[in-house]
């Protein structure tokens, strides 16, 4: 018997995977904290799957998101990356994963990690949503309005609240399954 899924990810399977295995998951570890604020970032305008069918990629061409190395890219890796098909080449959104790592860099040096950063805003607890249909979901909320905001005054580019909001699901900070979901209530 095939369990019940929300109804964004059906008939992808790709899509069904990423929903099954890690969105909604409470994320800690701060590579992958960053892998997503850049994949969101690149996601900004385009449509998730787009995204996901371009993550190895964006993988091999961002050093696998070592944001430490991320933040040290010259102009020469910038023209690099800009020439690389397998990536959404957007020339504000490179320059943008450049200068958020750096900014990425500076909160973990004010508040330890960016983990503490970014959790310390639900008190390091999911918001734990009841929505019977994936699409009674928010774009954004008064929190990722609050986080967007924020970030944006660290100096973080492609940040909007519903970027943020993106973010958010992506990585635990909100349980958006549908009730009927069988992730729902194990994450």
């Amino acid at each position: 018997m095939q369990k019940h899924k929300c109804g964004w990810c059906v008939g992808d399977s790709l899509y069904e995977s990423y929903h099954d295995t890690e969105w909604g998951v409470p994320l800690h570890d701060e590579r992958l904290l960053f892998e997503f604020l850049v994949l969101e970032t690149f996601q900004a305008g385009l449509s998730w799957i787009t995204i996901l069918r371009k993550r190895e990629n964006f993988r091999i061409a961002f050093d696998n998101f070592d944001y430490k190395t991320v933040a040290k890219y010259t102009d020469t890796k910038k023209e690099e990356l800009l020439q690389n098909a397998g990536i959404i080449r957007n020339k504000l959104k490179v320059n943008s994963a450049i200068s958020n790592a750096q900014n990425f860099i500076k909160i973990q040096k004010e508040f330890g990690s960016f983990d503490a950063y970014i959790w310390g805003f639900v008190n390091g607890e999911p918001i734990q949503n009841n929505w019977s249909n994936y699409k009674d979901s928010p774009a954004t909320t008064e929190m990722s309005d609050k986080i967007s905001k924020d970030l944006k005054k660290r100096g973080f580019k492609f940040v909007g609240s519903t970027v943020i909001y993106a973010f958010m699901q992506a990585i635990g900070m909100v349980n958006d399954h549908e009730t009927g979901c069988f992730r729902h209530n194990e994450v």
